[in-house]
């Protein structure tokens, strides 16, 4: 059974009406409930006596998965549900669920990061370089994810809201997509680039993130506050613009990030091979000489793409117009989503709160 959270009432957080800064102040109050409720899903009396080895495993994993982060599906959770019923208080099963889906979004970035064999994550080692050195540790930790995926299902349907069951359905439902997505973005990796259309680089950003990452938690927030038809899909569309900006300015801080801002490498898309927008959009733009030094230099063996290749592949990207065609699409995709989210019902000044935290996600430099 999930563990049981303290009640928790629903003036916990504040109208979003009469703040100075009220985006900010609500989505401190959010994150700070949600990560409370997170490292309460690793109190499991059960497992205390299984074996010294798995005790540990499991305190590395509660520290990885507490590491200052945005939360952002889980404060999506909470921005649809308070929209829908138009309060910002929420029940106690609330702050349960988003912390299950939190810890299930955890379950993938562990996951995530041995397929990418990434070495950071949110400013720290990835979990499988935590757990042992090498191939060892790549095996531990997926059974480690697995584990995070039963823990967040238990925790979600737990919660004892109405709509629980619904909402992980969904939710699931989702999340094959997401796979869809994950798979598509590794094994294009092995294409060349005049293989790959951007096309493609939008599926795997709506696959990957959008839906998974913004469309998902915002409707299912809402079903848990049993809104209508009409909301969810209006949640919808904010989600699909919202999570493509995101994607996007993702793929830019992929190629030209600064990992002392963001927590993971500024060059991890390019060590990987990621075919990504900036990427295609450049070699679409390119004349034939540049094309070929962009294939070569994406086809080059991961050992070889050292500081000099990263500086060239950054430069033709740049030169070519990838990296700004990319920010042009975020900006489109920005205003898209905070247009979509005008034809909403303002729900207590959710509306205002979820088009300042749209825009700020647009514009991140990390």
């Amino acid at each position: 059974m999930a563990h049981p959270f303290p009640s928790v009432a629903a003036p916990v957080l504040a109208p979003a009406q009469g703040l100075a800064r009220p985006d900010l102040t609500w989505l401190q109050l959010v994150q700070g409930q949600i990560e409370a409720s997170l490292a309460e899903l690793f109190e499991l009396p059960d497992e205390a006596g299984l074996d010294p080895r798995w005790t540990q495993a499991m305190a590395r994993t509660r520290d990885y998965a507490l590491r200052p982060a945005k939360r952002l599906r889980p404060v999506l959770v909470v921005a649809g549900y308070s929209l829908a019923r138009g309060t910002t208080g929420v029940p106690a099963g609330l702050w349960q669920f988003a912390a299950g889906l939190e810890l299930l979004h955890t379950f993938l970035l562990v996951h995530d990061d041995v397929a990418d064999r990434a070495d950071l994550r949110r400013g720290g080692a990835a979990l499988h370089h935590l757990l042992a050195p090498g191939r060892a540790g790549e095996d531990l930790a997926v059974v480690v994810g697995d584990h995070l995926f039963a823990r967040s299902m238990e925790a979600m349907l737990g919660s004892g809201l109405k709509g629980a069951a619904k909402a992980c359905q969904y939710y699931l439902a989702v999340c094959r997509h997401t796979a869809a997505g994950q798979y598509l973005d590794l094994d294009l990796s092995r294409a060349a680039l005049a293989d790959v259309g951007l096309f493609q680089a939008l599926r795997v950003a709506h696959l990957k993130t959008a839906r998974y990452g913004f469309c998902a938690p915002l409707v299912c927030g809402a079903m848990l506050a049993e809104a209508g038809e009409e909301l969810c899909q209006g949640l919808e569309r904010v989600g699909r613009y919202g999570g493509l900006a995101y994607q996007l300015r993702d793929d830019v801080l992929g190629l030209f990030g600064d990992a002392r801002m963001s927590g993971k490498a500024g060059d991890s898309d390019f060590c990987q091979g990621k075919r990504t927008f900036p990427v295609l959009a450049a070699y679409a733009r390119a004349n034939a000489e540049a094309r070929a030094e962009l294939e070569r230099l994406w086809a080059l063996p991961a050992g070889e793409k050292d500081e000099a290749a990263l500086a060239r592949a950054r430069e033709l990207v740049e030169r070519w117009g990838g990296r700004a065609a990319c920010e042009r699409m975020v900006d489109r995709s920005s205003r898209a989503a905070r247009g979509a989210l005008r034809a909403l019902p303002d729900g207590g000044g959710m509306r205002e709160l979820l088009d300042n935290l749209i825009t700020r996600l647009a514009h991140r430099a990390a």
